[in-house]
Order: structure tokens, then sequence, then C-alpha cells
């Protein structure tokens, strides 16, 4: 018999290929800036977020900063189509690098974002991307991420859209890369209840 536990069925598998299309509620990112970065790091800076899809984290992120650019490798028309592991962007291009990568995609977007990015990096990821003997290996023990910001609240995402009515079992956390304070040693952080106080009119059309 199935096992049809919300926290079984609430567990994502995409096949290698997907574009991984579960877009970030927009208070998500907005907490990313207002309770882990700060929003006096975000003024006068640019951001580039390279897993744009319909731009559910672009536009909370333009909020903050003077410059957002965009880009997916899949086209959904919001963002030009660029595969931001392959694209020839310029290093230290950009100030930050803020997205929710395909999991499948997480570690290599990792790596390449802290190539283009002069200040920071952030990408929003299930609570397990802190596993795996290859994470460790390739991310972990030698640049590790300066912030570990575990949401204390769940996010839901759901495949294809946004839905303030959906749950999730599935816990999520923003790793931040700090470039000018990053000591080596992580900070572990929570990021407090504040869907209620971030969202906004609008966020789920």
């Amino acid at each position: 018999m199935q096992n049809t536990s919300h926290a079984v069925m609430a567990q994502r598998f995409e096949p290698s290929d997907s574009a991984d299309d579960f877009p970030t509620p927009p208070w998500a990112t907005r907490a990313l800036i207002e309770n882990v970065i700060g929003v006096e790091k975000t003024r006068s800076m640019s951001c580039l977020e390279p897993a744009a899809g319909r731009g559910y984290m672009a536009r909370p992120l333009a909020e903050y900063f003077d410059n957002v650019d965009v880009a997916d490798a899949y086209p959904y028309g919001f963002a030009p189509i660029r595969d931001f592991l392959t694209f020839p962007y310029q290093a230290l291009s950009h100030d930050w690098v803020i997205t929710n990568p395909p999991f499948r995609l997480a570690e290599e977007f990792v790596n390449r974002a802290l190539f283009v990015a002069r200040k920071g990096v952030a990408i929003l990821a299930r609570t397990v991307f802190l596993e795996s003997v290859g994470r460790y290996e390739s991310i972990f023990s030698t640049t590790p991420p300066s912030i570990f910001a575990q949401f204390s609240e769940r996010v839901p995402m759901v495949k294809g859209r946004v839905d303030a009515k959906a749950s999730t079992a599935t816990g999520y956390a923003w790793f931040v890369w700090e470039k000018e304070s990053n000591s080596g040693h992580p900070r572990l952080a929570w990021v407090p209840p504040c869907r209620k106080k971030l969202e906004r009119a609008g966020d789920y059309l």
C-alpha cells in the first residue's frame, strides 16, 4: 500500500532534466533581507537572480536592491533565457547573487555564484542541503557559508505556482556567504516567524 502520509507526499522528487519549478513565496525572500542580510547591506547594491522563473523572488529583491538582473535556463516569459552554469558572466560582476536554484544543481550554483558575486551569495534550499559527503567535500569543508538561517516557519512551495493556502512538511533555510566577513566559522541563525508581517497584497497573483 502506498504511504500517503503528509510528510512523505510533500517530498519533492523531480527527474534529472526537470526545471524543478517550485516558485518561492515572496515573503521568504523579504525574510532574507529583513532578518538575515540586513536592509543596510542592500542599499546601492546590484543583485543577480539567475533562476528567476516567473519573478516571484526577483520582484521582492527589487524592493531592496538598486538593480536586479534576472535570467533563467527555461522560458517562463519573465527573464532572458540564460543557463547560469554556462553563460559567460564576468567574475565579480554583481554585488550579490541570490536565488532558489534547482536542488540537483544547487552545489554547482553555489560555486558559480561565488565566482560572480562581489559581496555575497544567498541560496534558498532544503535544510537537508547541509548533508552529503559530496557537498561537504566540494563546498562546506573549504568554503562554508557565513550564515545558516533556518526558517522557524514552513515555507510552502508548490510546483508551477505560488499558493497562499499551501502547506509542506519540508524545512527550508537560507545559506549565505558574505565574502568580506566570512571567517570560516558559520553562524547558526533562525528566521523568526514573519510571514504575516512580510506578505503583501498581490504576492500570489
